[in-house]
């Protein structure tokens, strides 16, 4: 099984702009990329409070 190509990819885009229309498609990118930024801020706040508590296990255990 491949991946996708460049055939596929404008495929699915001509395929959105018929469903969706030009004018939606912007506000449908913008609101995907807000969401992208908000999971990575929320994961990367995840992994730094775990590296604190990290910190904290090992000045516990001295």
């Amino acid at each position: 099984m491949g991946g996708m190509g460049g055939p596929s990819i404008i495929l699915i885009i001509i395929v959105a702009l018929l469903i969706f229309g030009p004018g939606k498609l912007p506000e449908m990118g913008k609101v995907a990329g807000n969401t992208l930024r908000e999971f990575k801020n929320a994961t990367k706040g995840l992994t730094n409070d775990s590296e604190e508590h990290k910190k904290e296990d090992k000045q516990n255990q001295r």
